[in-house]
């Protein structure tokens, strides 16, 4: 699989320092400054912005650093915010794509990110994959992260103990991703536009308030991309073997995260008769509080309104 600077699709052709530049700045994020850095073995792309201790913000999937456009202005007033593509995802580039980028190499490359700007400890929420990144940054690093807030997300170990076929046939993409290569690079190559869409349905996000043309061609075509292919790929592949491997040991371990936990998850993914999310994540934390949201699964880009005013005390008590 080629995987160059310069990448060639059936729908596309996307030059990736000409995407960087384009994508990761206004109208998206008007007043922040371009986030450009290489640290960890990645150079990083996204947005910089706001004033106040640091705050690390990661998206999930299939999204990019502009998953978190609606709630980067008013968490800005209060914390300087990082908000970069995911290694692989977006314009960050990772300088090698073996070994595979499981969540435990993405945390390693997001603190010698945070450290390069400055920031030995710092506060940090992530969506989805963003999530899962960051607990395991958390685990991985104990004394750096003062505040961590999950969104929509229970860890890996537990997700995979309460598959059902409901859960199969609503994520089916956890499988399909996570085939061997390269047969899903492939089966996405035919339809790339179509598979965005049919994720984005799957998470209540048909509509434009949720997410606006402008982001949805984003999020298109940075997976218009065959090395974004490539590189989601290999994280859903990294979620089914190392990373669940790396929970299983933690746990088996005992090992906790060490500091506070937020858990915020939708009233739609509540089930009669099953713990919900914050209970799950007591399994690995002592300090946990968690609240339900409307809307769906694409929590930022849903209900940012409450999304913030959950996020914005929960991390003012870290100062």
């Amino acid at each position: 699989m080629n995987l160059d600077r310069r990448h060639r699709s059936s729908n596309s052709t996307i030059d990736i320092t000409a995407a960087r530049s384009r994508d990761a700045v206004p109208p998206f994020f008007p007043g922040f400054r371009t986030l450009d850095m290489d640290a960890g073995g990645v150079r990083f792309a996204g947005v910089i912005g706001g004033a106040g201790p640091p705050l690390l913000l990661l998206h999930g999937f299939p999204e990019t650093h502009i998953a978190w456009r609606k709630v980067g202005p008013m968490l800005a007033r209060h914390h300087t915010l990082v908000i970069p593509d995911l290694p692989g995802y977006g314009a960050s580039r990772p300088h090698a794509t073996f070994p595979r980028w499981t969540k435990r190499r993405v945390g390693e490359a997001l603190v010698a990110l945070m450290r390069a700007l400055g920031h030995s400890r710092f506060a940090l929420a992530g969506h989805d994959r963003g999530a899962r990144a960051g607990y395991r940054l958390v685990l991985d690093h104990p004394g750096i992260v003062t505040r961590f807030a999950s969104l929509t997300v229970i860890p890996t170990l537990d997700a995979m103990l309460a598959v059902d076929y409901r859960y199969a046939q609503k994520r089916y993409h956890w499988f399909l991703l996570g085939q061997e290569a390269d047969l899903p690079e492939r089966l996405l190559a035919a339809a790339p536009n179509e598979f965005i869409d049919r994720a984005l349905a799957s998470m209540n996000a048909e509509s434009s308030r949720v997410i606006e043309a402008a982001a949805r061609e984003a999020y298109r075509a940075a997976f218009r991309d065959p090395a974004v292919r490539h590189a989601i790929c290999e994280d859903y592949r990294a979620a089914l073997a190392e990373d669940l491997a790396h929970d299983q040991a933690d746990r088996a371990a005992g090992r906790k995260l060490d500091c506070p936990v937020l858990v915020l998850w939708p009233h739609s993914q509540e089930k009669p008769g099953r713990l919900h999310a914050a209970e799950i994540w007591r399994l690995w934390a002592d300090d946990v509080t968690g609240v339900a949201t409307s809307g769906g699964h694409l929590q930022p880009e849903d209900c940012p309104d409450e999304i913030t005013a959950a996020l914005v005390p929960f991390f003012a008590a870290s100062r």
